[in-house]
């Protein structure tokens, strides 16, 4: 997986989104703002929020492919931070922020402790 690549990918659609944002907020602008009485008032209310949520998780994956990026750097990048075991290369493909092996990303939440375990 090249990280690079993927955290410029999920920049362009952070851009994109927001880009969507500001024409919806101008178009919001040239309508009325009677919300109770205007069908499309409401749905572009709606629209917007479904954009901003969007473009959160968009930013936290940038962010996580940085820190990512960051792990490969100190050579941290595909160990485990609850096990210490390696990170299967599937998973890392599919998910190339992760910082759980598949074993522990499927163990309950509770109860976690962080360092390597058992081997």
């Amino acid at each position: 997986m090249d990280l690079a690549a993927e955290r410029a990918r999920v920049a362009g659609r952070i851009a994109s989104l927001r880009r969507e944002i500001e024409a919806l907020a101008e178009e919001q602008a040239f309508t009325s703002h009677d919300d109770e009485h205007d069908p499309e008032g409401v749905t572009i209310a709606v629209q917007r929020a479904q954009l901003q949520g969007l473009l959160d998780v968009a930013e936290r994956e940038h962010a996580d492919l940085g820190r990512a990026a960051e792990r490969v750097a100190d050579g941290s990048y595909g160990v485990c931070v609850l096990c210490g075991r390696p990170i299967g290369t599937e998973r890392l493909e599919a998910l190339p922020a992760t910082t759980t092996c598949i074993t522990c990303a499927s163990r309950p939440r509770r109860g976690r402790q962080l360092g390597p375990g058992p081997r």
